[in-house]
């Protein structure tokens, strides 16, 4: 598999003009400064008065055409109207203007020929400038002119200005680069927007008990359980051990639950009567908004809730609800103390609990400006030839944003800026760029049709030094079936500002979670469902909004299927452990030189130096601290100087074998051929082998430490426990600093001394039992 050269992933610093000026690494001051202005003229079209009838029914259907040069815009048209009203801008980009007069024309809808009714022209030179904070400028009526520049019957409300992307108009003006777009669901796919993930809750249901239940057959001891709903969510009790009308058991389900509360709790209590055949007891809903909140540990009040029961009549095919004494004994709350889970906590960017009143105050804000992307590859065929509508995304907190699309460009500049809060530095955010495929029809664009992906780039906040902007070029990177693919490059610029340096260093001591995580922790099976169930719900909620933030765009990026087998990944944290664990063995190599007398001089102090830690043990800490201490300040000056940025390497992506990939990307249960899925199962089956060996060996190691004293071996036991009471002497009557020198020199004694035979205790280890010899 070809390997392409490691620096077309790399991470590439730039230096753009941001607000109009070069960065030079100190604070901008300007509005919109992390972001390359770009020019606009500003067309507001507000009403018009006075139109002229020109049916033949003595009716007008206006609607205004804005042309400035080969780029055209049009109003919605109203029926039999002399008086619309619009209220549309239309923004034209400066870099394409061709031509040098603004020409906004006024024209009656009709079956053959639109008719025209009178226009308004501009000279682009005379054209005001406006620029943010300043107050948007007041439209006025013009008089409309005929082809020869004579006055004609009709006015025309307009403002014209020229301004930049900072403008208020900027995100609802129709952009003279989407005159190729068709209809109004494609104009509103490609508008910037920023939406707000759901307000999520955990939902804890304690079942304790039920009361006079009423099964049909009472003959047989009733094996009941309770069923609740939430939406799509659906969990279940066990069995209860107490087989009577009055069951118990005193358990917990967990939910999550999104405001507004839409849908209500369903319980059932249900009793097996047979193999795959339940009978319903009782039912019950409870309406989330009446459900009490709990902000901390404190135990609230149980409460009873009547169950109803419905029977069919014989004879009738009709239900008859019949309330009857069946009790259901629960204790219900919405957790607010909890941080509801709905991204990876390797990477999560919101830690903080669902009630905002536990929440910390800000520590610093974060800025990021979108600058633009190169050389993406072209996503989709149109009309024969390959082409890309891109558009970002970035998630951090509660808050996602998305910048307008750019059509048919393999360069997009966005040059758009965005702002968080920042309540902890060791959060992370997520920008991903995809290609929107909803333009053209809006969502008839196709059946089943999808936003696809180009690639992400994950920021973690703690890694950026404070007040300074970073600007660099982030490779976008994809795996795919056939193997890591750059699908281009994306321009940020970013800027951390701290508001209160002593709050952040103070973060650094808090738990990462709220406290509810650590009084009453969530097992990790629940974790891991109400975390898939969080995801859903606000992939859910963002696809309803307008224009839709698609489901497929939510789930990439909130990392949805990341925990799934890869044989890719397991390499690749196998990797991480021992790259972890290298500077442990490179310390057990040094000391084996050290005890080899590698380097006679380096062994000599060494020497030394344990002679004085031994005679003045008190400096044995401050000499650890003091060279933690002076090992951070040599590296300081070897400190990373840019943000991490995605690793090929790292992530084994670019050295993956092709059957690991199409098994990486199989879907679950797996849709391969029978023969390939025999082959990876016999794949793992020698892995997990390996594994099993390697957790035989380290039960036999601790096996044959319990048997130092367990006497399954009497004559180890007997000498082993006639050394101890030898020690015991020994140490007692010998000073301890004497025994840690004779220790010391004994181990790093020279190699003329040594025996190439292990040691004593070494053999007499070995030779103590295990339990491998009772295994089957």
């Amino acid at each position: 598999m070809h390997r392409p050269p490691p620096e077309d992933f790399s991470l590439k610093e730039t230096s753009p003009h941001l607000g109009g000026g070069k960065v030079t690494g100190d604070k901008l001051t300007s509005t919109y400064d992390l972001v390359e202005q770009m020019q606009y003229l500003y067309v507001r079209v507000v009403k018009a008065k006075d139109l002229p009838a020109k049916d033949v029914t003595g009716s007008c259907d206006p609607y205004v055409e804005v042309k400035l040069g080969n780029y055209k815009g049009t109003t919605p048209h109203f029926e039999k109207k002399a008086n619309p009203e619009w209220n549309r801008v239309f923004a034209f980009s400066k870099d394409r203007m061709q031509a040098s007069m603004l020409e906004v024309i006024v024209k009656d809808k009709d079956f053959v020929k639109d008719d025209f009714i009178g226009r308004v022209i501009f000279d682009l030179n005379e054209v005001p400038k406006r620029v943010p904070p300043d107050s948007p400028l007041a439209p006025q009526w013009y008089r409309l002119e005929d082809r020869k520049g004579d006055k004609v019957k009709g006015e025309l409300m307009l403002a014209v200005w020229m301004g930049t992307q900072a403008d208020e108009a900027f995100p609802e003006a129709w952009h003279s680069d989407a005159a190729a777009v068709s209809g109004h669901d494609g104009l509103a796919n490609m508008r910037s927007k920023v939406y707000l993930s759901p307000k999520l809750w955990y939902l804890r249901v304690n079942v304790i008990e039920a009361q006079d239940l009423q099964p049909s057959d009472r003959g047989r001891y009733p094996e009941v359980f309770v069923k609740a709903i939430l939406g799509n969510q659906a969990l279940r009790t066990r069995i209860s051990q107490v087989k009577s009308i009055n069951p118990m058991w005193n358990e917990d389900l967990m939910f999550v639950a999104a405001e507004p509360f839409e849908e209500s709790l369903i319980l059932s209590v249900e009793d097996r009567v047979g193999n795959n055949k339940d009978e319903v007891l009782g039912r019950c809903a409870i309406p989330l908004p009446y459900v009490e909140k709990r902000f901390d540990h404190k135990i609230l009040n149980s409460r009873w809730f009547n169950l109803e029961k419905h029977v069919v009549v014989d004879g009738e095919q009709k239900k008859k609800e019949t309330k009857f004494a069946s009790r259901i004994h629960l204790r219900i709350c919405l957790e607010g103390g909890y941080h509801v889970l709905d991204e990876s906590t390797h990477y999560s960017s919101d830690l903080r609990p669902t009630e905002k009143r536990l929440w910390k105050p800000t520590i610093g804000v974060l800025e990021l400006g979108i600058l633009n992307a190169q050389g993406l590859l072209p996503m989709k065929t149109k009309d024969g030839r390959g082409t890309t509508d891109a558009y970002c995304v970035a998630k951090y907190g509660q808050k996602w944003i998305r910048t307008r699309t750019i059509i048919d460009s393999s360069t997009p500049k966005w040059n758009e800026q965005y702002t968080w809060e920042v309540f902890d530095p060791c959060t992370v955010i997520t920008i991903g760029v995809f290609d929107n495929c909803h333009l053209h029809g809006g969502d008839k664009a196709g059946v089943g049709t999808k936003d696809s992906r180009i690639g992400k780039v994950r920021i973690r906040l703690s890694t950026l030094e404070t007040d300074r902007v970073y600007t660099h070029s982030y490779p976008l990177l994809v795996l795919h079936p056939t193997g890591v693919k750059k699908m281009g490059e994306i321009h940020l610029a970013m800027r951390f500002t701290c508001s209160s340096l002593l709050n952040m260093m103070h973060m650094y001591s808090q738990p990462l979670l709220p406290k509810m995580h650590y009084l009453h922790p969530l097992t990790v099976n629940q974790l891991d469902s109400l975390r898939h169930q969080a995801t859903q719900i606000v992939s859910m909620r963002l696809s309803r909004a307008e224009p839709p933030l698609r489901k497929e765009v939510v789930e990439y990026m909130l990392d949805v299927g990341s925990h799934m087998w890869s044989m890719r990944r397991s390499k690749a944290n196998f990797f991480r452990i021992m790259g972890v664990l290298g500077g442990i063995i490179a310390v057990g190599k040094w000391f084996d030189q050290i005890c080899n007398w590698k380097n006679p001089i380096t062994t000599v102090l060494i020497h030394i130096l344990f002679f004085i830690l031994v005679m003045y043990p008190e400096l044995i800490l401050p000499t650890i601290f003091l060279y933690l201490f002076l090992i951070g300040v040599w590296y300081f000056r070897w400190r990373p100087r840019h943000p991490p940025h995605m690793d090929t390497r790292l992530s084994h992506a670019d050295s993956a074998h092709p059957d690991e990939l199409d098994e990486e990307f199989d879907t679950f249960p797996t849709s391969r051929p029978t023969d390939i899925v025999r082959m990876r199962y016999d794949r793992l089956r020698s892995i997990a082998g390996r594994i099993q060996t390697v957790v035989g060996d380290l039960a036999t190691q601790g096996e044959r430490l319990q048997s130092l004293l367990s006497w399954r071996d009497p004559r180890a036991t007997a000498l082993f426990v006639l050394f101890c009471l030898v020690a015991a002497i020994v140490l007692y009557v010998t000073p301890f600093q004497v025994v840690a020198l004779l220790t010391g020199f004994y181990v790093l004694r020279h190699p003329r001394f040594r025996h190439k035979l292990p040691s004593v205790p070494l053999n007499f280890f070995r030779r103590l039992p295990a339990r491998t010899d009772c295994m089957l």
